[in-house]
């Protein structure tokens, strides 16, 4: 159930909304009729060709940490906030910890403060079940665990950030939801150094290169759709029943690393291979599997896009928008410590992120 007689007349604030998830879900609500759908993204980790253009879209290139530009978003009105905006993700805030700190950290904070002056109908804050539950929870993961044993920044920060939500729900009544995602993928994320295994493993193919694989090759994910995330992160706004709650949203199922690498190769005729690299300290995690039980429950939400056809669609997306990727795309000599001491290739494969 996705609410779509609810958003016309509607102002909404998404920050991080030039991402695959903001730039999807932005698109749909401005189809959807929202009165406004305000993108607040400083673009470290995005690309303004990225960012659907429509009448009811307005941008603002600026940070969650600066406060004038929150001032200025906020004087728009917004009935329902989306607060998508981090430092992404594991790697990169392994190199810049306190970088992490203040957006992940600082950020939402001062996002929080201001929705809850703003009186704001709904903030849906992005979580990550790729942090929240460690590396030795049960399978699947469900929602009632959760670690104090974390291995990087990113994911310290993404509990930080419940943690923060729970205190403006419970201390001033802000309707707050903690939608948790599992690695998501799909058009509209530009593969890069600190980006996600999909679009990497994507581009280095269509470039005809072995796709490298950091440690274990019979390691698990839970990939999912953007397009499914979108469908929840509409029906969070307005379900009556998840207030306060977090939930995952995810695809319930398992794909190894290899069969995903082998299916990317099939896919875009690479006969390029795979390649075994070395395994990053911080990536202790060898299966992920979520239940959406909880989310089921409360929002009805199915996740409804087989994984063959949701690779297909991103590998169609990124032929469509190659020139531009080919720009974007960004794997910069020796500034990951993920990388030191490995003999790098010109593209660096070995950067590849795993989670979010």
């Amino acid at each position: 159930m996705t609410y779509a007689d609810r958003w016309e007349g509607k102002t909404v604030l998404v920050t991080g909304g030039a991402g695959s998830i903001g730039s999807n879900l932005c698109r749909t609500l401005s189809d959807l009729g929202a009165k406004l759908v305000v993108i607040l993204d400083d673009l470290s980790a995005a690309y303004e060709w990225n960012i659907p253009s429509a009448p009811n879209i307005l941008f603002v290139k600026r940070s969650v940490t600066d406060d004038v530009s929150l001032k200025r978003v906020f004087q728009e009105g917004p009935d329902i906030v989306y607060h998508l905006a981090a430092f992404f993700a594991n790697q990169n805030s392994v190199d810049y910890p306190e970088r992490d700190l203040e957006v992940n950290g600082l950020g939402l904070l001062r996002v929080l403060e201001y929705s809850q002056m703003c009186k704001v109908g709904r903030l849906v804050y992005a979580s990550s079940g790729c942090s929240i539950y460690g590396s030795h929870a049960p399978l699947p993961l469900r929602e009632e665990f959760m670690s104090m044993h974390l291995t990087t920044p990113y994911q310290i920060t993404k509990m930080l950030g419940e943690l923060y939500c729970n205190f403006f729900h419970h201390h001033y009544g802000l309707p707050v939801v903690k939608p948790r995602f599992f690695n998501s993928y799909g058009p509209g994320e530009v593969p890069g150094q600190y980006r996600n295994v999909i679009p990497n493993f994507i581009y280095w193919a269509l470039r005809g290169e072995p796709l490298p694989i950091t440690g274990n090759p019979d390691a698990t994910r839970d990939f999912t759709y953007v397009g499914d995330i979108v469908e929840g992160l509409l029906s969070v706004a307005w379900s009556p029943d998840c207030v306060g709650a977090e939930m995952n949203l995810a695809s319930e199922t398992e794909i190894t690393i290899g069969r995903l690498a082998e299916m990317i190769n099939r896919m875009t005729d690479n006969p390029a291979g795979i390649t075994i690299v070395g395994k990053r300290k911080w990536d202790t995690k060898a299966r992920l599997l979520a239940s959406c039980d909880r989310a089921r429950t409360l929002i009805g939400y199915e996740p409804r896009t087989p994984f063959d056809d949701g690779l297909a669609k991103t590998i169609a997306w990124f032929r469509e928008n190659w020139a531009n990727i080919e720009k974007s795309a960004s794997f910069p000599r020796g500034t990951s410590s993920a990388v030191r001491g490995v003999n790098q290739s010109p593209s660096h494969k070995e950067l590849v992120e795993l989670e979010i």
